[in-house]
């Protein structure tokens, strides 16, 4: 049975069709591992800021109690808009 040109291009499109398919699928797969990794690092980055400010906070104690000055802790300034 061989197939006529309308076969023949009917096959060829839902070759293309099901690529589409498929290639969606990756990049579904590939979008939910990168997000994944995004909550990872974010996760990461949590508990290295409490590291962080917990080393900061003992630091100051240990200033404190050897009566060094540390360095001042410098407050973010409010962002002026432009007209």
């Amino acid at each position: 049975m061989a197939l006529d040109l309308t076969g023949v291009t009917l096959a060829i499109i839902i070759g293309v069709l099901a690529a589409i398919v498929y290639s969606l699928r990756v990049l579904m797969l590939l979008e939910r591992r990168i997000a994944r990794m995004d909550m990872n690092l974010l996760r990461l980055t949590e508990k290295v800021l409490t590291e962080e400010m917990a080393i900061e906070k003992e630091e100051r104690l240990i200033e404190k109690k050897l009566g060094i000055r540390g360095k001042p802790i410098k407050k973010k300034a409010a962002k002026k808009r432009r007209k």
